[in-house]
């Protein structure tokens, strides 16, 4: 669904301008952004409950230890999806993020490893990443090649870089100072110092998106690429924007991958796009663009991390998770494809009836 689509345009064509230049909002986004929130609420309730189940059948499992583990398990896929929903939101996706996740946390383990500075290293990951992301950018925005075409080719060609550069060597918490596994592992009471990072930079980056007009843009872009272009809307930069920022923070998480595991090899990030982007979609950010939150991915990737956690505490076989993940991201997309007919049909009949009035 096309949640603040008439942020960019109405029926007829882009929407007149706001008080800052961007394009304003119609009747209609307020009744979508409220289907939204009624989704995450949906969503958090289903988590809530979850984890209370669980906790009646295994008294141990929201113990100050397991809240801990849950909320680690969870900080990883947080990070990746916040950027991945950046860029869903712009009607284009990443593939590569799994495989700059495993690039950059072994680049900074490499870094460490020689002797250099912690800070220093998480830098290196982050910069490594954003510049991958300027790549996707570069080849979606100004090549104009189909994202999934050019992330995918992406995707494998910083896998093999990443294979080239590893050969056979793995990075262990030996290798590590122990500051900075112990970052990865230490915490306030239950809540892990990554959890608390993770949380800070969601907090920013959804505030970006909400107040600013940069971050408003990729909405209007995403829910209709002509009618933004038409109302002034920057493409080619915003894409492009959306794109360094999803790098960047895949970069980031990789050098936390590497605090909260301290174990990479040539593996590392194996796969993880697909539950990325299932997290991104089952949080309620539609595929199709122009719709859905940062802390809805957020709420869809603890989700999906807590079902990991859940399972095996209630004795059920960790092979029943990736079938669980696709029913889920199957149900995620049927309701958005509900939703979007629903609203379609109301919007209509408001037309009808505007209409009916202004000729009557």
């Amino acid at each position: 669904m096309n949640t603040d689509a008439t942020k960019a345009a109405g029926p007829a064509g882009p929407a007149p301008a706001g008080r800052d230049g961007a394009p304003a909002a119609a009747p209609s986004a307020g009744v979508l952004d409220r289907v939204l929130k009624v989704r995450e609420l949906a969503i958090a309730a289903v988590l809530v409950l979850m984890l209370l189940a669980t906790q009646l059948d295994n008294s141990a499992f929201l113990s100050e230890q397991g809240v801990k583990d849950l909320l680690l398990n969870a900080t990883i896929l947080v990070l990746v999806a916040s950027g991945q929903a950046m860029v869903v939101i712009t009607r284009n996706v990443d593939l590569s993020v799994g495989s700059t996740l495993g690039i950059t946390a072994f680049a900074a383990g490499e870094f460490l490893r020689s002797g250099g500075n912690p800070l220093l290293a998480v830098l290196i990951a982050v910069a490594l990443g954003a510049g991958f992301g300027v790549v996707n950018g570069l080849l979606v925005s100004l090549g104009q090649v189909p994202a999934l075409v050019v992330t995918l080719g992406t995707l494998y060609i910083i896998r093999g870089l990443d294979s080239i550069w590893f050969g056979s060597r793995q990075i262990t918490a030996a290798d590590l100072p122990s500051g900075f596994v112990g970052f990865g592992h230490n915490g306030l009471g239950a809540v892990p110092y990554l959890a608390l990072l993770t949380a800070a930079v969601l907090v920013v980056a959804a505030y970006y998106l909400r107040s600013y007009r940069s971050g408003r843009d990729l909405y209007a872009l995403g829910s209709s690429p002509e009618a933004a272009r038409l109302a002034g809307v920057p493409v080619r930069r915003r894409i492009m924007a959306a794109y360094v920022v999803c790098g960047a923070l895949a970069g980031l998480a990789g050098a936390l991958y590497l605090a909260r595991f301290g174990n990479v090899d040539s593996g590392t990030g194996n796969g993880y796009e697909l539950t990325v982007v299932s997290a991104v979609v089952v949080g309620g950010v539609a595929f199709t663009g122009g719709s859905g939150s940062l802390y809805g991915a957020a709420l869809g990737a603890l989700l999906l991390t807590s079902i990991n956690s859940v399972l095996p505490s209630i004795g059920v076989s960790s092979v029943w998770v990736q079938a669980i993940d696709g029913v889920l991201l199957l149900l995620a997309i049927a309701v958005d494809r509900l939703v979007a007919l629903r609203v379609a049909a109301m919007l209509r009949k408001r037309a009808a009836l505007t209409r009916s009035a202004h000729h009557g």
